[in-house]
């Protein structure tokens, strides 16, 4: 018994010396207070890869295309409306996952290491959920479904995110970083493009989607170097208000670029996430494409934004370790979104789209790769990064929570005042039945013909002349089927 007591001393003391070498040497893992090897260095490299474009290309196939044609399906609802509504409860979910389950993983003492149980857990209820978010079609039951999606995959990303931290040199952070951001950014596009072959055909789309999720986490913990044990962690056992009490923010007094970032990745979700959702609406409803046509630039512009993601992020990772620097690729990425979003409103066709999928794609690229390195950096407490790390991605949160439902306002706002300003004799489109059809003007013209045929005889007091009978509507069978619908 003593000797598991000293082995796990020695352990514990381990481990702090090893987080305290490599916060003097940015080239040792606070792991294992060594280089990593080329080999455990790609091993986390691809880890990181995968686990984005698994994950998020499992997400862009529901929430880009399948979702929104989803809802559609759903009878008695506005489904610009609920969008708006879905992606809000959606987002304080994800919001109180992140936050809970960094917590969590950084509270974990398990034999299989702090992170690795909750991103297998994650995995599980994030795949499961997401397919099940398709099978129903009552709107509360969907946005449930919809809400434990994002308890499961925060659940994954919480835990992921902190690996950074927790396991890899912040020499190579940013390439890191990278890996983790051309994941992301790929797999949107991805997920795009293959949510559209399923654009009519939605359940076995939410099945693949499900699947993808699920082997985001589980691939992932198989490819990165197996975690350590974290049983000789002392436990906390601390009460009820202290467990509370660790979820409280950083001092604003002493965390300054801490929460700068916060608000800079709040502005970009918020920017992206009101493009992303509505991608599909803009193209049908504001461009005037068909359901196949849309679908078609779906295809061509996620073609276009992950070719710009791999350029965006296997270049800026790299450069923002060799200046040092991650404020620089953070400002020039933000200019190139902001000016890649605009271009739909200034070209209002499918030129404009693809603008927008050149130059935004490649800012996001930008943003993304060096996001998640700038966020280690600026952690107050290394000890709680899981937890710190949840709150800054609260900022994404907030961002995919305020984006849809700004969009969605302004969607119906703008259908409203245009409602409006039509002049009362204007027919609407819900009261099509106030203005004269093809078939009663078809109708009319007829029985005008009809009566012009008998005119009174101009001999009085007579019997006027037999004219020849008049053939009713229903002797033309043509007239029958293009304008009565019958066949």
């Amino acid at each position: 018994m003593s000797e598991a007591i000293a082995s796990k001393a020695e352990r514990l003391a381990a481990y702090n010396a090893n987080i305290a070498a490599a916060e003097k040497d940015p080239s040792l893992s606070p792991e294992t207070g060594k280089p990593l090897s080329k080999m455990n260095a790609a091993r986390f490299g691809a880890g990181f890869l995968v686990f984005g474009v698994l994950w998020m290309s499992g997400l862009g196939i529901v929430s880009a295309v399948l979702l929104p044609m989803h809802y559609k399906t759903i009878p008695g609802v506005n489904a610009d409306a609920l969008v708006g509504i879905v992606n809000a409860f959606t987002a304080v979910a994800s919001l109180v996952a992140n936050l809970m389950f960094g917590n969590f993983s950084d509270r974990s003492r398990s034999r299989f290491g702090r992170r690795t149980p909750w991103i297998l857990f994650g995995a599980v209820l994030g795949g499961v959920t997401l397919f099940l978010t398709g099978t129903t079609h009552n709107a509360v039951l969907l946005t449930i479904f919809y809400c434990a999606c994002m308890f499961g995959l925060n659940c994954m990303i919480a835990p992921m995110v902190a690996i950074l931290s927790d396991r890899v040199p912040s020499k190579i952070r940013g390439t890191m970083s990278a890996f983790y951001g051309a994941g992301s950014t790929i797999g949107a596009p991805i997920g795009t493009m293959l949510g559209a072959l399923f654009i009519e055909n939605l359940i076995p789309g939410f099945a693949v989607a499900g699947v993808l999720m699920f082997l985001g986490g589980v691939v992932a913990v198989i490819i990165i170097p197996k975690e350590q044990s974290a049983d000789f962690l002392p436990k906390d056992e601390g009460s009820a208000k202290d467990i509370l009490s660790s979820f409280r923010p950083p001092k604003f007094s002493t965390a300054h670029d801490f929460y700068k970032a916060f608000a800079g990745r709040f502005c970009m979700l918020m920017a992206y996430q009101m493009i992303n959702v509505y991608q599909l609406y803009i193209i049908q409803n504001y461009i005037g494409q068909s359901v196949k046509e849309s679908a078609v630039t779906v295809s061509v512009v996620s073609m276009i934004m992950m070719v710009m993601s791999l350029v965006g992020s296997f270049i800026s990772g790299p450069v923002s370790d060799l200046i040092g620097r991650r404020k620089v690729p953070v400002v020039v990425a933000s200019v190139l979104f902001a000016v890649g979003i605009a271009m739909p409103w200034i070209f209002k066709s499918t030129m404009g789209m693809y603008l927008f999928a050149g130059i935004a794609g490649l800012g996001y690229a930008v943003y993304s790769a060096v996001d998640q390195a700038l966020l280690v950096d600026v952690l107050p407490n290394k000890e709680e990064a899981g937890k710190d790390l949840g709150i800054l991605n609260m900022a994404t949160t907030l961002g995919q929570m305020c984006g849809p439902v700004v969009m969605s306002a302004i969607v119906v706002t703008s259908a409203t005042t245009s409602r409006s300003r039509r002049p009362s004799h204007w027919p609407s489109s819900a009261a099509s039945s106030s203005w004269p059809s093809r078939r009663s003007s078809k109708a009319a013209a007829v029985n005008r013909g009809r009566r012009s045929c008998h005119r009174p005889s101009p001999l009085r007091g007579t019997e006027s002349p037999r004219l020849p009978s008049i053939p009713t509507i229903n002797a033309y069978p043509n007239y029958q089927r293009r304008y009565q619908g019958t066949s």
